[in-house]
């Protein structure tokens, strides 16, 4: 599995049994606390594997750093990646590092998957229910951080949703004890742009509904007032001649739906005779879990309901 489904990570089998599964990401500072960085830019690396129903073995840090900071601010950032490693039980065994005006991390990550059990964004079918495990809005929360516009409220909530680990979630969705066509993690490209990957992946149509979209507290407001990043602004732009929206949305909620997260949620695709099952299990994990629409024949492309 490589670049034709527009998958979280790459699948190589080695044998008829195991798989191995390669992911990297890394990226700048999203929060001001280096520690807290350290551990977002891990959890969202290490997300990918398990958004590919796959179990991660090891980790190799990724560093630019620039040379006027000190040494000490990278220790806490690389702090911070241990503690999400440690939380998902796998070792850092090196990396590498490089001088950079700026100041970046990240990992890359290895896993393994029997080659059966691999969970592709690409085999959505008619009739699955489509299901989200953390809220949306945590590039318009990280924006409105950097303006100093953000409430502590929203800073604690949003740094705990990006630190999040998606193990629970994944382990859940990868559990066998239900069937899951289609599995993908919302990051950068928003709930939008992820879930039309999906779609023409599939060749299946989505229907959103609106107010089941879970949304972190205080962001519609914000991106009301235009404190949105320009990553959230240009999936809105890529995906809008795929997306099918109320005449009456307002913009600035067509941009929370598009919005560029950081170690978003599992977006999963579940048969609907399926789904008790798996809102039972997402339950007994302590997942936070939205129905969010489901799946139908048609055109790919996506249709916002409400």
């Amino acid at each position: 599995m490589g670049f034709s489904t527009s998958d979280d990570a790459a699948v190589y089998r080695l044998t008829s049994k195991l798989a191995v599964v390669e992911t990297v990401d890394f990226f700048p500072p999203v929060v001001d606390d280096p520690f807290q960085f350290g551990a977002i830019a891990a959890a969202n690396a290490l997300s990918d594997i398990y958004a590919m129903g796959a179990r991660p073995l090891f980790a190799l840090n990724l560093v630019g750093f620039p040379k006027e900071l000190p040494l000490s601010i990278l220790s806490k950032i690389l702090a911070g990646g241990q503690s999400k490693a440690d939380e998902a039980g796998i070792p850092i065994l090196g990396g590498h590092s490089v001088q950079d005006p700026e100041p970046k991390y990240g990992m890359a990550v290895t896993g393994v998957v029997h080659p059966k059990k691999v969970l592709s964004n690409a085999g959505a079918k008619p009739g699955d229910v489509l299901l989200l495990t953390k809220p949306l809005g945590s590039g318009i929360a990280t924006t409105a951080i950097k303006r100093g516009v953000a409430s502590t409220a929203l800073m604690k909530r949003a740094m705990a949703v990006m630190a999040t680990l998606n193990r629970t979630s994944g382990e859940v969705f990868s559990s066998g004890k239900f069937k899951v066509n289609a599995l993908t993690d919302v990051t950068g490209f928003g709930l939008l742009g992820h879930l039309l990957e999906m779609m023409k992946g599939s060749k299946t149509r989505a229907r959103l509904a609106l107010e089941r979209i879970p949304i972190i507290q205080e962001v519609p407001a914000l991106a009301e007032q235009g404190v949105v990043p320009g990553g959230s602004k240009a999936n809105l732009a890529h995906v809008s001649k795929h997306v099918r929206f109320p005449k009456e949305l307002p913009e600035h909620i067509r941009w929370v739906l598009a919005d560029a997260q950081t170690n978003g949620g599992m977006l999963a695709c579940v048969p609907a005779r399926e789904v008790r099952k798996a809102l039972t299990a997402l339950e007994k994990a302590r997942v936070e879990t939205a129905i969010i629409g489901e799946v139908v024949a048609g055109r790919p492309g996506i249709e916002v309901v409400g």
